[in-house]
């Protein structure tokens, strides 16, 4: 692992997005306090034994180069970090990768998350372009109407629904952002147009989202999203 990538650090307007630190612990450990957190994520954080394992993750991560786990900090706050956001890249060299984040109670409701999430792509679509990464999902279970609306927001369009799995007991979306895609209705890089109806719908009312049937998918993308959500990384929104 390079050490470009290991010490990984860029800035999307007030938000500063950069590897974690031990200074941090007290930030990680007051954010999983959150009922919501306690509520969407499996792997909890109660004391700081368990934000030193969380760690230890993160940094085992980058140096193996299948996970890039950011502080979110807000520049115009304190200093602390608000949020995480992560690549999950368990096949580096591979076409695809993940994208998942969750927030700090305290920095919720101020639009951060797009930013984080648009500066997370940008930077993933750089650093592995030459490994040949073309495409990003972001997934999230069908009752987070905010990380839903994050993700389109983020440019990640509506792709499929993914079935429950155990732990999890309800189906996911699985939102998609390929590497050349643009403007809405632009090819994507498997040459057929991004469909945005249902992102307009779930913008313009996203606690009236359009019933869907079930599409069939691919044994490891529903693998992946149950990894996805054990691993906490798409949540709960910035």
């Amino acid at each position: 692992m390079s050490d470009d990538l290991r010490e990984a650090a860029f800035s999307a307007g007030p938000l500063l997005l950069r590897p974690w630190c031990r200074d941090d612990i007290p930030a990680l450990v007051e954010a999983y306090r959150d009922p919501t957190m306690l509520d969407r994520l499996r792997d909890l954080i109660t004391d700081e034994a368990d934000a030193e394992r969380w760690l230890r993750v993160q940094t085992e991560g980058r140096e193996s180069g299948t996970r890039f786990s950011f502080a979110v900090v807000d520049t115009d706050l304190d200093g602390r970090p608000v949020g995480n956001v992560a690549l999950k890249y368990p096949a580096p060299g591979s076409g695809s990768a993940e994208v998942g984040y969750w927030t700090a109670a305290r920095a919720r409701g101020r639009g951060l998350a797009p930013q984080a999430v648009e500066a997370l792509t940008g930077w993933a679509f750089t650093a592995f372009a030459d490994d040949g990464l073309r495409r990003l999902d972001l997934l999230h279970q069908v009752d987070n109407h905010a990380s839903c609306r994050v993700a389109v927001k983020s440019g990640y369009a509506f792709a499929e629904i993914l079935p429950t799995r155990p732990p999890w007991p309800l189906d996911g979306h699985r939102h998609v952002r390929e590497a050349d895609e643009g403007c809405p209705g632009r090819p994507s890089a498997g040459g057929r147009p991004v469909d945005r109806s249902f992102d307009r719908t779930v913008v313009q009312d996203p606690l009236e989202q359009p019933v869907i049937a079930p599409l069939t998918v691919d044994v490891q993308i529903a693998r992946s999203h149950t990894d996805h959500l054990e691993a906490g990384l798409g949540e709960h929104p910035l």
